[in-house]
């Protein structure tokens, strides 16, 4: 059993208490609040922070092993070499508070069963497997022949070309047999991509809606990168529960998000970074990303003026801290919300509270301080509402449970 007392407790939803203890109960949190209401706890381990916080979700991430931003590159590296650096992107999570990953697209699945077995220490992975695409679409690698193409989008189990009704039935169950959480989608053309524009919708009205009905069967949700309005509002009127990215979102879309309960998980972060090293993309996408980068901007702060619910996510999926974009620069997201209009305390909800509600019925219990919880929490040496940029920061995040089983620093108080 784990005592925290901090000087500020952060609930994840609804508003901070000075002078809070959380206590952890095996798996579970069996106390969050003010200490003058806390239980005894004899035998406790006793802690003391100077902010403690549910742990964060990234609810938009990729575990791809990869140490380039080019996509082309990743089939002729071996599966095993990216498994490995993968590996350590589990520890680089941990280390800057991120104790759950929405994983849409890439090793997860493997991944979420190495940390359940307890072989390796990572953050709760709820995996989409293979991201869903048509041919020609935004998972498509363009430069290599399609039959090349076609045979490593059915051996690799990342990149999953689908087309026609029947065609992405078929890709959806496959991911559902590996047991997939949520289910990933490209419903417009993206950056990384070479030949297709972001503003095009790509899979078809009736492919988007099977992928939902398929998908729902299992009591799986869909998340769908989606730039391009038209993509937007036809994912919405399919069902899809998550619009990533959504950078052409307008009123119309922020009202379709609001009356089917979707949520936008803006990936500011991936934005920020290959604006800064423009000269570490393909030249293609360094034209896109530079043609959308304020026009993403100012969707995501349309979006949140107009009540959209707003999840955080980053895009990252680089392996090791000398790149941009890599697992363990998670907590950059929170910043960038708060620039683009979000107060502290909000971005913080984005990034606990709000992220199970991502999975749609395959949410667990956490994400916020309160009984009966998931024991994911984190403990800082500094105040997040006074400066969020430290929770951009690994070294201010001192200490990390995961199930209630401390996996960074926090020791025990004097």
């Amino acid at each position: 059993m784990d005592r925290i007392a901090a000087d500020l407790l952060i609930p994840g939803i609804g508003d901070p208490i000075r002078d809070g203890v959380v206590v952890l109960e095996d798996q579970r949190i069996s106390y969050a609040g003010p200490a003058a209401a806390a239980p005894d706890t004899p035998g406790a381990v006793s802690r003391q922070a100077a902010t403690v916080m549910p742990g964060m979700w990234d609810c938009h991430g990729h575990f791809l092993g990869s140490r380039v931003f080019d996509l082309g590159k990743m089939p002729v590296e071996p599966l095993t070499l990216r498994a490995v650096r993968s590996a350590r992107d589990l520890r680089a999570a941990l280390d800057a508070g991120i104790t759950s990953v929405r994983e849409v697209g890439g090793l997860g699945i493997d991944l979420a069963r190495v940390v359940a077995e307890g072989v390796l220490d990572g953050p709760a992975i709820y995996a989409a497997g293979a991201i869903l695409s048509t041919t020609g679409g935004h998972a498509d690698l363009h430069s290599y022949p399609l039959a090349w193409m076609e045979d490593f989008s059915l051996r690799e189990g990342v990149l999953r070309l689908a087309d026609g009704t029947d065609g992405c039935m078929r890709a959806v169950r496959e991911q559902l047999r590996r047991n997939a959480r949520v289910i990933k989608i490209c419903a417009s053309g993206g950056v990384l991509s070479e030949v297709d524009h972001p503003v095009h919708q790509q899979f078809t009205n009736a492919e988007l809606r099977v992928i939902v009905e398929v998908a729902g069967l299992a009591e799986r949700v869909v998340a769908a990168h989606c730039h391009g309005k038209p993509g937007i509002i036809a994912a919405l009127e399919a069902g899809v529960r998550t619009i990533e990215h959504g950078t052409y979102l307008d009123d119309e879309c922020c009202d379709a998000m609001k009356e089917t309960g979707a949520i936008l998980v803006p990936t500011r972060t991936i934005v920020e970074d290959i604006l800064a090293n423009l000269a570490a993309v393909p030249g293609y996408a360094a034209a896109k990303l530079v043609a959308i980068a304020e026009v993403h901007a100012q969707a995501v702060a349309l979006a949140h003026e107009r009540g959209v619910t707003i999840a955080m996510g980053t895009d990252i999926g680089l392996t090791g801290s000398d790149l941009p974009n890599s697992w363990g620069q998670n907590g950059s997201e929170l910043p960038h919300l708060v620039a683009l209009g979000m107060t502290p305390l909000q971005a913080i909800e984005a990034a606990t509270a709000t992220g199970p509600l991502t999975l749609g019925p395959q949410a667990p219990r956490s994400g916020r301080l309160e009984a009966g919880y998931d024991a994911d929490v984190i403990t800082l040496d500094a105040d997040p509402l006074a400066d969020i940029g430290v929770l951009a920061s690994p070294r201010h995040v001192t200490g990390v449970w995961t199930a209630g089983r401390l996996v960074k620093g926090a020791p025990a108080a004097g």
